[in-house]
């Protein structure tokens, strides 16, 4: 299974819907808080090419990007697959 990194706020509702996908997927997550660490945000918009808005979703190398494109792969039956690559 891939190393799976979200980039999240306490209060952010798209944050909470993310992780209770991943959890509903049965994957483990590492989460990093932006909202405590302004080096950690700077590091999630380097990553994600400069978006800043939280979450950022990232599995394995590849930026899903936030919740709505991480939920459209699951729709699509794309998800499933980039969390169960090696």
């Amino acid at each position: 299974m891939p190393r799976i990194e979200i980039y999240t706020s306490p209060l952010c509702g798209y944050c909470h819907a993310a992780k209770r996908l991943l959890a509903d997927k049965g994957v483990t997550y590492t989460e990093i808080d932006v909202a405590r660490d302004p080096a950690k945000r700077q590091e999630m918009m380097g990553r994600a090419k400069g978006r800043h808005t939280v979450p950022q979703i990232f599995i394995g190398d590849t930026h899903v990007g936030g919740y709505d494109d991480m939920a459209a792969l699951d729709r699509n039956g794309k998800l499933d697959p980039l969390l169960s690559a090696s």
